[in-house]
């Protein structure tokens, strides 16, 4: 009885790894991935570490971030500029929008490519998001995620007000590049 439980546990651990090994872009048949280091904008203390990973169901996105205000959802989107030196983050532009589509929810079809979930502190400010979305692209393509700007924003993401989600201030900036 004790052999074939931890035979189980083993089992269920090589499983379990395996599974964190190709959603973090190091197993078998992933696609290219890419990197994000999101740092305070001037002012701020919201910081942390988002990566994104190529799967046959869009790019899947996992982000680590800090310093949020606690319990609160903070928009999260890709920018067209990869350009973190005003120090306000203004320098990224506006939303990624290649193809030319409304600001909207990240689950609606007709979008802005760069359109992300918000991002969900807890009670401690710290949030970690993991999600599959559909638009972008890491390497190829006019939907390409590498040398775009990555920002955080001090509200919620209303996902409706044309072209940002009236989302607010914007309190990390990064540039996305190509791991």
């Amino acid at each position: 009885m004790h052999k074939t439980l931890t035979t189980l546990a083993i089992s269920a651990a090589a499983i379990l790894l395996s599974g964190c090994a190709g959603m973090y872009g190091h197993g078998h048949g992933s696609g290219p991935s890419a990197r994000a280091q999101l740092e305070p904008t001037r002012g701020n203390t919201t910081a942390g570490t988002v990566m994104f990973h190529t799967r046959a169901n869009g790019v899947f996105v996992h982000a680590r971030v800090s310093g949020l205000k606690p319990g609160q959802e903070h928009g999260f989107h890709i920018h067209e500029k990869g350009d973190c030196s005003s120090g306000d983050g203004m320098s990224t532009g506006g939303h990624f929008n290649p193809t030319g589509k409304p600001h909207a929810h990240h689950a609606t079809a007709d979008r802005h490519t760069g359109d992300l979930p918000s991002l969900k502190a807890d009670a401690q400010g710290n949030a970690d998001l993991r999600i599959a979305v559909q638009g972008p692209t890491i390497g190829s393509g006019a939907t390409d995620i590498i040398g775009k700007g990555l920002i955080v924003h001090a509200m919620p993401d209303d996902y409706k007000t044309q072209p940002t989600g009236n989302a607010g201030a914007r309190i990390a900036c990064a540039v996305i590049q190509a791991r």
